[in-house]
């Protein structure tokens, strides 16, 4: 949102002592400085930009434009339209992690949550930040482990739900303990929901299926077959069949916002990728980084994704940047893929801030009542910190234990 007030003064402070620049050009100055007062010679500054710089960018491709076309698609349909506060609160993961936007699924179940719409604010920011195939699948495409062996979709799915059902409730506790009395319950009815939710998720139901087989079935043998039994196959066909269901005259709309919102992610996550490579041309992690599936490594990741998200607030972009530059971090330290994948996701939680558009939509929905903007951030803030410290203490018991 552009309408930031005047109480966030320290930031504003901050800024007049520093160019308001976009995140996109920082990494680009950062890379050129770095590289050249480290004493490379412009031609070889020059290649290493260009080498980080297409590093992964086809796969994020393949990956975003069908993600944002299931988001175009889905924010069409009025998905809560019909729902009850508790349907829409309990589609509210699912919502956030299919439609690859926090703000998207709440804006969609918000008019139907009643009494839960706090509940569902949260729900949809862990499902967004947890869920396969939102924030694990481009976590772990930009630090290169998608895929390999221990992190499978299927681990990812699975490893995703298991800490969102956790991170989940304690959002909500937080949210009923820190809110105090919830709204008013909506006037919408609970009927026709069931058959509503089914059509609107049967992309997410497809590329599950197609997800599942591939886990079970392994190679065929047909590329085509293979195709669609990978990740990027089972998006893409999610997304064909999210584009079947969307009335002709909206299909060419969906498409184009899907290509402006996968264009400008692509820039950063190039300008990041020439910055992690640079940075790895100079800096020898294998020595400085903790060796083995440790705590600190992981906490060293979730203190990054931390950085990167107060500085520039977006969830989305602080996935696309933090990637590519916690990638060596992760080779040269030989973390547990999987650990390291969520420690970053994790860390994206911190925090719901005036310098995020989800803190404006749910602030002038849910908390429309609330006079004091302090109280606001004490409760989005603390909900989204409760929330990541939660998951990252159960991140720690599992690797303590079974790594």
């Amino acid at each position: 949102m552009t309408d930031i007030p005047s109480t966030g003064s320290a930031t504003l402070g901050l800024k007049r002592h520093l160019p308001d620049l976009p995140l996109v050009i920082w990494m680009v100055i950062l890379s050129l400085v770095l590289g050249l007062a480290g004493g490379m010679d412009a031609s070889e500054v020059i290649a290493g930009f260009n080498t980080g710089f297409g590093r992964a960018l086809g796969e994020f491709a393949l990956i975003l434009l069908p993600s944002f076309t299931l988001a175009a698609t889905l924010s069409r349909r009025n998905v809560g339209s019909a729902a009850a506060g508790r349907t829409a609160s309990l589609a509210s993961p699912v919502a956030g992690a299919g439609m690859i936007c926090p703000d998207t699924a709440y804006a969609a179940l918000a008019p139907a949550a009643g009494r839960q719409k706090l509940d569902t604010a949260f729900g949809a920011y862990a499902g967004f930040k947890l869920l396969y195939p939102a924030g694990p699948l481009i976590v772990a495409t930009g630090l290169g482990v998608s895929g390999t062996a221990g992190n499978e979709p299927m681990m990812l799915l699975l490893y995703g739900v298991l800490l969102t059902l956790p991170v989940w409730a304690a959002g909500v506790i937080w949210g009923r303990f820190a809110a105090g009395v919830p709204d008013a319950p909506s006037n919408d009815t609970a009927h026709g929901t069931g058959g509503r939710l089914i059509i609107t998720f049967a992309p997410f139901m497809l590329m599950a299926a197609l997800l599942i087989t591939g886990g079970i079935v392994g190679r065929t043998g047909s590329g085509f077959l293979d195709f669609l039994l990978m990740p990027k196959g089972a998006l893409m066909s999610a997304a064909i069949l999210a584009l079947i269901q969307t009335p002709a005259d909206l299909r060419r709309e969906c498409l184009d916002s899907a290509v402006r919102r996968t264009g400008s992610l692509l820039l950063i996550i190039g300008a990041a990728s020439a910055f992690g490579a640079i940075l790895t041309g100079m800096v020898p992690l294998d020595r400085l980084v903790p060796q083995g599936s440790g705590t600190a490594t992981l906490l060293a990741l979730f203190a990054l994704t931390v950085l990167f998200k107060l500085a520039q607030g977006s969830s989305m972009a602080t996935f696309a940047a933090v990637a590519p530059v916690a990638a060596p971090i992760v080779m040269a330290s030989g973390v547990n893929g999987t650990a390291a994948v969520f420690a970053i996701c994790l860390g994206s939680f911190i925090a719901i801030l005036p310098n995020d558009s989800y803190y404006w939509l749910v602030r002038r929905d849910a908390l429309s009542a609330e006079p004091s903007e302090g109280r606001v951030i004490r409760i989005l803030s603390g909900g989204a910190i409760v929330q990541a410290v939660t998951g990252m203490a159960l991140l720690l018991v599992w690797v303590l234990l079974f790594t």
